[in-house]
């Protein structure tokens, strides 16, 4: 598996940021590439939830939730990923009080199709895609938390 990760402080205490979080049907409203969510488990967030992800580009994917730490984050494992070049590929999202604000930590494990170039493709191309993906879902996280916690 390929690990990339991204961090990011928000000046704000965990329990704020995890009251964006834990509204886990709704990441379209920070994840700017994600135009839509089904909800594909019904009742409260948390461990086994399932959600689709549809993105700008016409594609989509399931993220289950395989843990679930109240406040603190979660991980979820992709699923139904066809127009990705990936066999398998777990995300992780955490939150430590970091200061006076939170540090968020999104990483993303990946094994890429393809035997050797795609592991190649994996190490440059697909780092590089994440990495301003994953850039934009932190920025959007903090604005929506900055917004939610002025108002």
């Amino acid at each position: 598996m390929i690990h990339f990760e991204r961090s990011l402080t928000i000046d704000a205490d965990p329990d704020a940021i995890w009251a964006v979080l834990d509204r886990f049907m709704h990441i379209d409203e920070f994840a700017p590439e994600i135009v839509s969510v089904d909800a594909l488990t019904s009742g409260e967030a948390g461990l086994g939830s399932k959600r689709r992800n549809h993105f700008k580009n016409g594609t989509s994917l399931v993220e289950e939730v395989t843990a679930w730490q109240p406040g603190k984050g979660y991980t979820v494992q992709l699923s139904d990923m066809a127009a990705m070049p990936l066999h398998e590929a777990s995300s992780d999202l955490w939150i430590q009080t970091s200061g006076k604000g939170s540090l968020v930590t999104w990483t993303f494990d990946y094994r890429v199709k393809y035997g050797p170039l795609g592991w190649l493709m994996g190490q440059t191309l697909m780092k590089m895609m994440m990495g301003k993906i994953i850039d934009a879902n932190l920025k959007g996280l903090d604005k929506k938390v900055m917004a939610a916690h002025t108002s």
